[in-house]
């Protein structure tokens, strides 16, 4: 994905969230404001993607010998942390304004959010490709669906008010609002910190492992196996691996990292090994 489009998406969403901003102090519209804040976070969670990316880029050197990729999941962390600290304050306000209801615009809040659906929509496809294969890109996909969610509850709330004066459904389609939001960022966000605290991956069986390496001619045990993510699309690897002295070490290490990276798509693997287990091998 050019990084340039990227950087109009970035710019078209400040721009709509100035609008926003100003149409729904106008009209009166907590849902429009709201709106404009999670447009604010949209145009945020796009730089502070498209500034992971960059990083991420980066080789690995003598400081980051795995190099920088976990840039990116550290984004999606910042990223989703954002979008339910929004959630929250949205449920905050839509229940003041339950209790203290104002007089709406609604013909102002129907015409921005219209033209604020067609931005949301335009950065949405812009991100959809690559929110596949990357927590970064999809914690910024969120956001921008979100939004999209958002500005047809603004709208239907201003239809509402238009129609029958319902002004209460401004409250309550914030409060639609805020549920979806906390519910994405509720089910992203465990996935992105259990890559940063470097557990396994959730689809290797470390059992399948060892029953797979003890498959090989010459392998008696293995134990001290440790599974990490270095970031989304690497796994790495250490273990213990003893060995029958008749057969060459040499040729069962080709023999155990083929296999691993051909069934397991590891990678990175470090392989000690022993004639003897070590003591305490049950206990890793």
């Amino acid at each position: 994905m050019s990084e340039q489009k990227l950087w109009w998406a970035v710019a078209a969403n400040g721009l709509l969230t100035l609008a926003q901003v100003v149409g729904g102090i106008l009209s009166g519209s907590l849902s429009l404001v709201a709106d404009a804040l999670h447009n604010l976070s949209d145009a945020a969670s796009l730089f502070i993607a498209l500034i992971a990316i960059r990083i991420g880029r980066k080789p690995a050197d003598a400081n980051k010998t795995f190099g920088y990729k976990r840039a990116e999941t550290i984004a999606a962390l910042m990223n989703l942390t954002s979008l339910i600290i929004i959630g929250f304050y949205l449920c905050y306000e839509a229940i003041l304004r339950f209790i203290n209801p104002e007089p709406i615009a609604g013909w102002t809040v129907v015409i921005i959010a219209s033209v604020a659906l067609i931005v949301d929509i335009f950065t949405a496809a812009l991100t959809y490709s690559q929110s596949k294969n990357s927590m970064n890109m999809r914690a910024a996909f969120l956001h921008n669906i979100t939004d999209a969610m958002a500005s047809i509850a603004v709208i239907i709330s201003g239809a509402l008010i238009l129609l029958y004066g319902w002004v209460w459904t401004d409250a309550l389609m914030t409060l639609l609002i805020a549920g979806f939001v906390l519910k994405q960022g509720f089910t992203e966000i465990p996935q992105v910190i259990h890559l940063l605290m470097e557990g396994s991956p959730v689809h290797i069986n470390r059992n399948d492992i060892t029953h797979e390496m003890e498959h090989i001619e010459g392998v008696l045990n293995t134990h001290h196996i440790h599974l990490w993510q270095i970031d989304e699309h690497r796994i790495a690897m250490e273990a213990h691996v003893v060995i029958n002295p008749d057969f060459n070490m040499d040729t069962i290490k080709v023999e155990l990292k083929k296999m691993l990276q051909h069934k397991f798509h590891i990678d990175h693997s470090t392989l000690e090994f022993e004639y003897k287990p070590c003591e305490h091998p049950a206990h890793s």
